[in-house]
């Protein structure tokens, strides 16, 4: 496997999402790579911080601008184990990140099928990348919640 390929990133936002699976999180990770290199991991925390908004897209935008010393996003790109919500698709457009990765899609909460058009005109977007093992992660985890 190409150690820049999406595959190896992808394979990276899983480990964060198997973090989140072990804090009673939903298990989604993410991480933001800039010149083929992982600036910011993170998964979801909003059983931890008590926060809604606490998504994984959502801690790896903030750790990415931190890394970066700015708000922009434009050479980076974001892989994240599942679909965006509209919320964290919305925040990807202020970031004007420049290509979004993600693994399994999300037919409740996705974007595509809520607001196909809230990114920015520029951002790449790609879905389906190990999906099955995006997918699978977070059925075990709603398992265990039944």
């Amino acid at each position: 496997m190409d150690i820049f390929s999406d595959e190896y990133f992808m394979r990276e936002a899983l480990k964060e999402a198997q973090k989140g699976f072990e804090e009673d999180e939903v298990p989604v990770g993410a991480v933001v790579v800039f010149k083929n290199r992982i600036i910011a991991r993170a998964h979801n925390l909003t059983e931890k911080l008590n926060d809604v908004t606490a998504h994984a897209e959502m801690q790896a935008f903030t750790s990415a601008a931190d890394a970066l010393g700015g708000k922009y996003l434009k050479n980076c790109t974001l892989y994240v184990t599942l679909e965006p919500c509209v919320m964290c698709a919305g925040a990807s457009f202020w970031t004007q990140v420049g290509k979004i990765v993600f693994g399994a899609y999300d037919d409740k909460r996705g974007f595509s099928k809520k607001c196909p058009s809230i990114l920015h005109p520029k951002t790449e977007i790609y879905g389906g990348i190990l999906e099955d093992e995006c997918r699978r992660l977070i059925l075990d985890f709603f398992k265990t919640k039944r």
